[in-house]
């Protein structure tokens, strides 16, 4: 499935906007990343239902980010911050604790932007308190997906 990617901050035609955030480096040593695939199975999953959503995936924007230098690192870092926190929603995928996703998440919240977490640390206070629905697992996210008529009803907090 062609995945609609948007490489700038600007909405695109009026689309909701959902920003995937999740962990990428977690806890590792050196420049690896943990295994990515999330992303496309989240991104799928909401352009499978409704594809003209605008979703933004910070690995599709910066691919080789690990790489960058400290100066770049950093711009990029709250670049990403910023743009989690002027989307209509912010799905994270936060299966181990995330330095960075709590940031997008944070800023998020502090935005009035919906957080959907998927995670299964429901306990953590991170994501209690920033997310407005949160689910087990990637399986558990996809159903609630099928069961919705329409993309407003993601931001819509009376159905939790």
């Amino acid at each position: 499935m062609t995945r609609q990617m948007w490489p700038t901050t600007e909405s695109k035609d009026g689309m909701m906007r959902v920003f995937i955030a999740g962990v990428m480096q977690a806890s590792l040593h050196g420049k690896g990343i943990v295994d990515q695939a999330y992303r496309n199975a989240i991104g799928e999953a909401l352009l499978e239902k409704w594809p003209e959503l605008d979703v933004i995936d910070p690995l599709v924007l910066h691919p080789n980010s690990v790489e960058y230098d400290d100066a770049a690192a950093r711009e990029t870092l709250f670049a990403l911050v910023t743009l989690a926190s002027s989307c209509d929603l912010v799905v994270a995928y936060v299966p181990q604790a995330s330095m960075g996703t709590a940031l997008e998440m944070n800023a998020a919240y502090e935005k009035g932007v919906p957080v959907i977490a998927i995670s299964p640390m429901r306990e953590n206070w991170v994501i209690r308190a920033l997310s407005t629905r949160v689910f087990p697992d990637l399986p558990a996210f996809v159903a609630f997906l099928a069961s919705l008529d329409r993309p407003s009803q993601l931001i819509d907090t009376s159905l939790s």
